[in-house]
């Protein structure tokens, strides 16, 4: 068992700060690395050292794993942390820090490896009694074999990259005649986005929830579920929404697919803190999907309900410690969402917004949690994921958590970019989110750019009702106007705010 006295995080932002606050409870040194574009970021200054990696590309700079490396032997550094993204998921980076004699916060080289193909998953878990989508367990090779399967599956089916994620290489097929054009699509798409073009089919299930569970294994083969993430709010296949526990999952559901979980972490001796992914149809019947070997991006929320630092835990296991707690310890208290805040424009399809935050106040109050990397006057850069923070609430109840969350949004103040701050709103305040009625279809179902067009009509009409307020009062020139301007401009003022917040 070894305590880790110096722990470099390979990562930028929000996640890095995440993990080095925790880091610093545990009496743990920490070095950050970053690149040029992000020498002004808050997890640089906050560490006690960091190092300059090279210029803003992430292959100039995140991606170079010899180098980490290197900064780990200078700076008599023992364990790194990957965060999420970048090397997170590189089993050749976690087998090149085990071999260094380095510790790595995460999985096994091995389980990083099979989970991170889709095939292999499939494979691996297929000895466990564990639902799967029907659909081949191999890659592709022969097209009219493939088109044999497609018809006998019955379409539509989904066309996967066995590598990656997000979204790359993957096609929906509505029939027979489109399958050969797709098909070619995705393997061009998975080849240029993974390096691995190997594709496989599966049953397109046409609305279903995105459920996550989260999964702690230790080095002593203990392995447990912290019960499950509704994370069905999406865009371009990636999350926007995401909430602890899910409004439509039940005792009983969510203690079948714990336990599918807990046996897809243990087909491959998974240790470390890991998210085991399942699509669920209509009937609410589940079928694994992926296995995230890192912590998620949402992963706050499983900390909201469980009281869990994932982070501590992920380090513990590190260090080779057994978890000290087991399943029937865990309960879930309360309700707890949190909304990706992209620097995005979602009157103009999600498309990334980059500009200087001119104001950036973070919201504030009972049950508000803000995992954020920027400061007001700095620069979105062009080169990374354009998340600029994740807004987190917790209630007693789900009503409470969404109201907390409606308030919190309002309070959050930036201007200089656009930001999906408004578009969270409207998908909270969304009959079909309120009542728990919803799929990864939803933005696709509900939203349109004019929605929000509205909300701005809104606001233009408050702000010409407070200035005329304004204009009124000041022209007045009475005792009795003085004393009635100081509460209409506190009025006005707070008009002017909620523009500012939301514009």
């Amino acid at each position: 068992m070894s305590k880790i006295q110096k722990l470099l995080v390979a990562n930028r932002g929000e996640i890095a700060l995440r993990i080095m606050r925790s880091a610093r409870e545990l009496g743990i040194k920490t070095v950050a690395v970053y690149s040029e574009a992000d020498r002004l970021s808050p997890h640089v200054k906050y560490a006690d050292e960091a190092v300059c990696l090279g210029p803003p590309p992430s292959n100039l700079s995140y991606l170079l794993s010899d180098k980490i490396i290197e900064v780990c032997k200078n700076l008599g550094v023992d364990a790194i942390h990957p965060g999420y993204g970048f090397l997170s998921e590189n089993a050749e980076f976690a087998k090149k820090v085990s071999d260094a004699g380095l510790i790595f916060v995460g999985p096994s080289p091995g389980s990083i490896e099979v989970m991170g193909s889709k095939l292999a998953a499939k494979q691996a878990v297929s000895k466990y009694d564990i639902p799967l989508v029907p659909g081949t367990d191999e890659a592709i090779t022969d097209i009219n074999e493939a088109k044999a399967l497609a018809a006998q599956i019955g379409y539509p089916i989904l066309i996967k990259a066995s590598a990656g994620g997000g979204g790359k290489g993957m096609r929906i097929v509505e029939s027979a005649a489109d399958f050969e054009e797709q098909m070619q699509r995705a393997v061009s798409e998975a080849q240029s986005a993974f390096g691995d073009g190997a594709v496989f089919i599966e049953k397109f299930i046409t609305s279903p929830r995105h459920i996550e569970i989260q999964v702690l294994g230790d080095q002593q083969g203990n392995v447990v579920y912290l019960f499950e993430r509704e994370c069905s709010i999406q865009r371009r296949h990636q999350k926007v929404i995401e909430e602890a526990p899910s409004a439509v999952v039940s005792p009983e559901m969510r203690k079948a697919m714990g336990e599918a979980a807990v046996g897809v972490a243990k087909a491959c001796n998974y240790y470390g803190a890991g998210t085991v992914e399942f699509i669920v149809d209509e009937n609410l019947d589940f079928y694994f999907l992926e296995m995230n070997t890192r912590l998620q991006v949402e992963h706050p929320v499983t900390e909201m309900i469980t009281g869990k630092d994932l982070v501590k835990e992920q380090i513990w296991i590190a260090e080779g410690k057994a978890l000290n707690f087991k399943q029937e310890d865990l309960q879930i208290n309360g309700h707890s969402l949190e909304i990706r805040v992209y620097a995005e424009d979602p009157k103009n399809n999600f498309l990334p917004d980059i500009g200087k935050l001119q104001t950036y106040r973070r919201p504030q109050g009972p049950g508000i949690r803000v995992d954020d990397g920027f400061e007001e006057g700095m620069d979105i850069p062009i080169y990374y994921d354009p998340m600029i923070a994740k807004l987190i609430t917790h209630g007693q109840s789900r009503e409470e958590a969404i109201s907390r969350m409606i308030r919190a949004i309002d309070d959050y103040q930036i201007t200089g970019i656009q930001t999906t701050l408004d578009f969270c709103k409207f998908a909270l305040q969304h009959e079909a989110f309120t009542s728990g009625n919803f799929n990864t279809k939803f933005v696709e179902k509900y939203f349109e750019p004019k929605v929000l067009d509205q909300t701005l009509s809104d606001k233009e009409e408050e702000l010409i009702a407070a200035l005329a307020v304004e204009f009124f009062l000041q022209e007045k020139g009475s005792d009795s106007g003085k004393v009635m301007q100081g509460e209409e401009k506190a009025s006005s003022s707070g008009w002017r705010k909620r523009l500012r917040i939301d514009g």
